[in-house]
């Protein structure tokens, strides 16, 4: 087998390991750390909105124009701007490690506008009945309103971490590792198209696994609600 490699996409077993392992480290901890942030601006979208339950229009208004212009930045473009800010956090504007940050603010957006979408899906009933029952605000969130819409949330990070997946390719125009980083450098840049094939294939899978679970994930937790 490392023979075959060796000779049909002039690199070795190692290289395709250490660049798959660097993908599924910045799409791990990138997703993580952008759930983390999504929730509570997802929440305060939800919350603030003029018909909400702590409506607040200047408020909500601030917070929507933030990530609308957060979202409008190409991440080719959010990684030139927030270089600075990397080497700032991690001491380097360049590896696997530096990317997490334009990482995290890129998809942090996209995940807040797709979970106040699946937490706007939750029928107004629900939460008025909790409010009839004097549930506070932090109880109709923990106890209605999120397990009401996590089947949606599931399908929502499912799509957030297919787009990570693609991020993190583009991500390897600044030495950040991965799959992205193993096309560039020893597929496009030594016309190794057979690697380059080969790097495709690799993130068909990568997507497919991870849609295939979502989709799974989410099914269940919709049957069992």
């Amino acid at each position: 087998m490392t023979d075959f490699i060796e000779t049909y996409f002039a690199t070795t077993p190692e290289v395709l390991l250490e660049a798959a392992a660097d993908t599924l480290y910045m799409v791990g901890i990138s997703l993580v750390l952008g759930t983390l942030l999504a929730i509570p601006i997802a929440m305060g979208l939800v919350l603030m909105r003029p018909d909400g339950i702590k409506g607040n229009r200047v408020g909500y208004a601030v917070l929507n124009v933030v990530v609308n212009i957060a979202r409008s930045l190409p991440f080719i473009i959010l990684m030139v701007v927030l270089m600075p800010l990397t080497r700032f956090i991690v001491g380097t504007r360049i590896g696997t490690t530096a990317a997490l940050v334009p990482l995290t603010l890129f998809i942090a957006p996209f995940m807040a506008r797709l979970f106040e979408a699946s937490i706007l899906e939750v029928p107004k009933g629900i939460v008025e009945a909790a409010q009839s029952m004097g549930a506070t605000t932090w109880q109709i969130i923990r106890y209605f309103l999120l397990p009401e819409a996590w089947g949606s949330i599931l399908l929502a990070i499912t799509t957030g971490t297919v787009t990570l997946v693609g991020a993190t390719a583009m991500a390897g125009t600044i030495g950040a590792g991965g799959v992205g980083d193993l096309a560039l450098t020893y597929g496009y840049q030594a016309f190794n198209t057979p690697l380059m094939v080969l790097t495709v294939i690799v993130l068909i899978v990568f997507v497919q696994a991870i849609q295939s679970l979502g989709n799974t994930l989410a099914r269940r937790t919709r049957n069992r609600a």
